[in-house]
């Protein structure tokens, strides 16, 4: 994309968001669930996000199962992630959101199983060399 291409985009970017800002009518307002009345709709929305970006660590544990196998996985990324979703747990509670927490700590378990799972098959396949 050309210099020229770029500005003209980013200037189209900011007029639009420019003339946005100023439709109040445009705001969201959360109003309760049709399906689970007891929920928000942000709430609801928050689930459903919620579950992709937790499940995002899932296939590399599902693999490294499969395989029984420690090799090409890196337990850095998933240990990392787990600590700082503990941290979103925490926020979670403190702005009393459910799909912060919920969703955080499933995420935190399977991180941790990951991590769990490579230090067992790494550990195994150094016994066995």
């Amino acid at each position: 994309m050309s210099r020229v291409s770029r500005g003209v985009l980013g200037g189209f970017t900011v007029l639009c968001l420019a003339m946005l800002g100023g439709c109040s009518e445009l705001a969201v307002h959360d109003s309760a669930s049709l399906l689970v009345p007891s929920l928000q709709r942000s709430e609801l929305v928050g689930l459903v996000a919620g579950f992709g970006t937790t499940f995002a660590a899932m296939p590399d544990l599902i693999a490294m199962l499969r395989r029984q196998s420690s090799k090409g996985m890196n337990p850095r990324m998933a240990a990392i992630m787990g600590v700082f979703q503990i941290l979103w747990v925490y926020y979670g509670l403190l702005i009393l959101s459910r799909p912060v927490v919920v969703w955080n700590v499933v995420a935190v378990i399977i991180n941790f199983l990951s991590v769990g799972a490579f230090l067992h098959f790494s550990r195994r396949e150094k016994a066995t060399q």
